[in-house]
This record gives structure tokens, sequence and C-alpha cells, in this order.
């Protein structure tokens, strides 16, 4: 085994191409969008290391255009999901005693795989398999899952480096981060590529073994992922893909005395289910389960009679709009100041009048479809509904279509009332609804603003009053994991806005930092004495 205390590579946040017209990465994706069109993808359950295939196929087909077929996976059931424990268990000892920058160079070759050859295959895969537009693909599957992996590394280390500073003279104290006893659970979305990567390789890469679940409508890429990791030498076993029905796999899962944890992103009803079943179980288990979630969140723009308005329109449109409102930071309420809301009316109408929509193939297409029939129809309903409700105007938008693929048009509604039923339920999609307030009524807002949600992801203030954006950072400190101010809501970077948000959006364990890693390891301390008593006797027991 190597010796020696291994500095690993700086990381830097990867460039974001711009796929400007006349570039070659825009040559590059057109042509990886064509071949993975033209090509029908198999995705095979990954167990131990094999390639398993079931009896029942289903098709992945993009959002955008749902007549086309990518490619199949096989659906699994629970006795896939007790295969994929017993793998990763049986190679959870070789995997944990790999020396630490063994597991590193992996996890550092696969970014280098992702920037470098598979950086176009795998933004393809997101943008037919997602929907997403080429810029979001860009700074999702390439940069923000390439900064993951650099930057996890960093805090592995980092981590690992962190010692007792004193030993006093005759001892020597060190603390050893173990991985967790048994195998860990994680669970993906469907909407960020680098979210399903990221939740089971910051797990691994702290010398656990994984099970891992990703959405049906992230498989596509997800099993592009894989690959990946598998070209990038992932010893077999340590992570196992399975597709399964939720329930299904958490049957076997949260009933096995090996479970040890949860790495989580999706909705917050999911997440509080898992952790009541959890706690049921909780005498069935070798040891406390960690729970880690970033789950809902109705995120908010708050825009002062002060605000810069060419600022505040266009943070409100990229925010809300932007991968057609499905980001888990999306901007989805807006309260803004009566002064100033007439000229932002006006720019974000003309804004919007201007937006493209349609599939992803055409690069000039801002919007493209949400991800499935039952999110279009859910979104639908919720507008229909504010067309006949005199408590609300849609100003915007207002119109979809699925005859070819699941197409919301950006719609934007004003409500009278801070408590109109879409300004307090998380939709995640584009549909946007502001409530203009008398500028004299500030502060009373940062109160609504707080109390009319469960949850506190993210949030912004937008203004150049500096009393005003003092007392929303200290009114609204508990209303957002995130706080953005003169910016939008959305687009955390790994190393600099580390992710995540309380309340009823998660356990704000803040992925893109050292805090998320630290849940996958659990610290021994052990003190070594060089020239230890040898009479129990001490000193004050002497007689005078």
């Amino acid at each position: 085994m190597l010796k020696g205390f291994f500095n690993v590579p700086q990381p830097v946040n990867e460039p974001i191409l711009n796929y400007a017209p006349g570039s070659k990465e825009r040559e590059l994706l057109k042509q990886a969008l064509r071949d993975a069109r033209s090509a029908e993808t198999e995705a095979t359950l990954h167990i131990g290391g094999k390639k398993i295939k079931t009896d029942k196929k289903v098709a992945m087909r993009p959002p955008h255009d749902h007549r086309h077929i990518l490619g199949h996976f096989y659906m699994g059931d629970k006795s896939h999901v007790q295969q994929a424990i017993d793998a990763a268990l049986a190679a959870k000892n070789s995997w944990e005693n790999l020396a630490w920058e063994q597991r590193a160079a992996i996890f550092l070759k696969a970014a280098d795989l992702i920037a470098g050859p598979y950086r176009y295959k795998l933004n393809a895969a997101t943008m037919l398999g997602q929907s997403k537009n080429a810029f979001q693909a860009e700074i999702d599957s390439a940069c923000e899952i390439i900064d993951f992996l650099r930057f996890n590394v960093k805090y592995m280390a980092d981590i690992y480096a962190q010692q007792p500073p004193v030993s006093p003279r005759g001892s020597w104290n060190r603390v050893e981060q173990r991985p967790l006893e048994g195998f860990v659970f994680a669970l993906t979305p469907f909407n960020f590529t680098a979210i399903a990567g990221n939740l089971p390789s910051c797990v691994a890469m702290m010398g656990n073994v994984v099970v891992w679940k990703p959405a049906d409508t992230q498989i596509y890429a997800a099993n592009l992922i894989m690959e990946i990791f598998k070209e990038a030498g992932l010893p077999d076993g340590v992570i196992n893909l399975v597709y399964v029905d939720g329930p299904e796999a958490g049957e076997v899962i949260f009933n096995h005395p090996d479970f040890a944890g949860i790495h989580f992103t999706g909705s917050t009803a999911v997440f509080q289910n898992i952790w009541k079943t959890i706690g049921n179980n909780i005498h069935k288990y070798k040891t406390y389960p960690r729970i880690v979630g970033e789950t809902g969140g109705k995120d908010f723009i708050l825009v002062h009679q002060s605000a810069d308005v060419n600022v505040a329109a266009t943070a409100i449109v990229r925010g809300a709009f932007e991968y057609q409102g499905q980001k888990c930071s999306a901007a989805s309420r807006v309260y803004i100041a009566r002064s100033v809301w007439p000229e932002i009316k006006k720019l974000m109408i003309d804004d919007l009048s201007t937006l493209k929509m349609g599939p992803v193939e055409d690069f000039s297409n801002f919007v493209n479809a949400v991800i499935d029939e039952r999110s279009f129809d859910k979104l639908a309903k919720y507008i229909d509904a504010a067309k006949t409700d005199g408590q609300v105007e849609i100003i915007a938008g207002g119109n979809y279509n699925k005859s070819e693929g699941y197409f919301i048009e950006p719609t934007v509604i004003v409500a009278n009332n801070p408590k109109y039923v879409t300004m307090c339920e998380e939709l995640f999609g584009p549909v946007l609804t502001v409530f203009v307030y008398e500028d004299a009524d500030y502060e009373a807002t940062l109160e609504v603003i707080d109390n009319t949600s469960i949850y506190a992801l993210t949030g912004a203030i937008i203004a150049q009053d500096r009393y005003a954006i003092d007392k929303a950072t200290h009114g609204l400190r508990n209303a957002a994991g995130n706080f953005y101010i003169n910016d939008k809501c959305t687009g955390a970077v790994v190393g600099q806005q580390p992710f995540g948000g309380a309340r009823g959006s998660g356990t704000n364990d803040k992925a893109g930092s050292m805090i998320n890693l630290l849940r996958w390891v659990s610290p021994r301390t052990i003190k070594e004495t060089f020239d230890p008593p040898k009479d129990y006797r001490y000193p004050f027991l002497q007689n005078d």
C-alpha cells in the first residue's frame, strides 16, 4: 500500500461552454443529439458488476416528443433490490479498506471523462430524456456534476486531515473517519443529472456501498452515468443501479438490518413517509440510519420599491421559467412593491412575448416540455382553475398542449390574496404567481413570506436600499437555506453556494460542501498512550 500524505488537485469550477452559433461545441452537441435520436438505448440494471435484464421493458421517450422512443429500460422488482443489497455488502470490505487516494482517483477520472469524451453525449442524454435546453444541460450534466466530483474529493481529503489539535506528551490522539456500517440507499430525482450522479457517488467516495434508484424519467442519463463510473474504474458492487417501483424498493431496504442511511432528493411527502417508516423500523437496524434529504420548495422573490426594475424583471423571468420551473429552487411566488409593479409588469410581458417554446433540438427555444403527462395534467388543472377564479388574473401565458409533447406556456398569475393556492402550494412547473403589496407594507410582507409556506429552500430580495436588504436578510433568515441579494433564486454553484433548505425543504445538509460528506462517515477517536501507568494509586492518595 502506498504511504504518504497526499495533496489532491485543487478544484476549480468547470467553465461553462456557451454553444453560440458557429462554435465547435454547438456542432458537437448537435451531432450527439442526432446520434442519440438515431439509436435505441438499452438500460439494464447494474448489480454487482452485471448488467441484468428482466422480462419487463419500459419505453423511454423525450417529454417534448413523446411519440419518439429513445430506448427501453428493464424494470426490476423486490428480488433485484435484495440482489443489489447483497452485492453492495459483498463489496463493502474491499471498498472501505481501499486506500482513500485510490477512491479519489476513480472519481477524479470520472470528472475528466465527463469534461472530455462524454460531455456532449451526457448533455444530449439530459436534453432528450429530461427536456433541457443546451445551456440548462451544460450547467447541469456537464459543469455541476464535474464540480461535485472534483470538489468532493477535496472535501474528503480535508475531512481526513481534521485531527485533534492536542496530544499531550506521552500520548497520541487521532481520529479515523469510518464509512457507515451497512449500505446506503440513494434515491434521486428527475430534474438534475448532477444530483442523480452526486447522491450515490459522494456516499461511495467516503468508503460506503450504495443501492441507487433514479427516477424513471431520468434513467436515460442515469444509465450513462453508471457506464462512466465503470469506465473510471469503480469496482463491482460499490454502486448498484436498480429500476424498481418506489414502494417495492422501500419494503426491502427499510426492513433490512444493514440499512445505514438514505441520500434523497424528491418530494416532501415521500421524504416524510420514508422518515416515518425508518422511525417505525428503528429497532430492526444495527445502527441509527443517517437520513439526508433535500425536498420541496415554494421559492420566493421579494421586490422592494428601491429595486432596479430591469434586474427584477430578469431575475423573475429566469428564476421562474428556466427549465420550465422544474428546479427545486425555481421562483414560484413573487412579491412586488406597487410603485414599481407597472414597469416590471411591462418588462416581464415584453420578455415573455419573445420566449420561444418547443423541442430541445432547436437551440432557439428557451422553454421546453415539462417532464411527463402527470405533471402536465396537474399544472393544466391549476391554470384552468385560475382562469375562472375572480381572485386572480392571468396576465401572460395560460395555454398548454400535449399532442406532441408536454408543453405548458410560461404563465403568470396575479393574485389579490397572498394566500391564494398557487402562492402556497408547490407546483413544480412554469407557473408563477405575483402578489402586489403596498410600499408601506414592506415589513408586514416579510412576515407574510415567512409564514405562507411550509418550505424554506431558496429566496431572493431585489433592492437598492441597504436598510431594506438588511431587514429582509434578518426577517427571512429561516425562510430560505439559500438566500440571494439582487439575483434570481436559482443557480447555486458547487463550492460557492452550498445548497439546501430546512423546514419542509429538507435536512439542509448542503450538497456541494464538506457538510454533506460528513454525514457519510462515522468518526472513531483513538488515543494511544506510550508509557501507561502501572499503579492505580494517584498522588493525592498519599499520606501527608
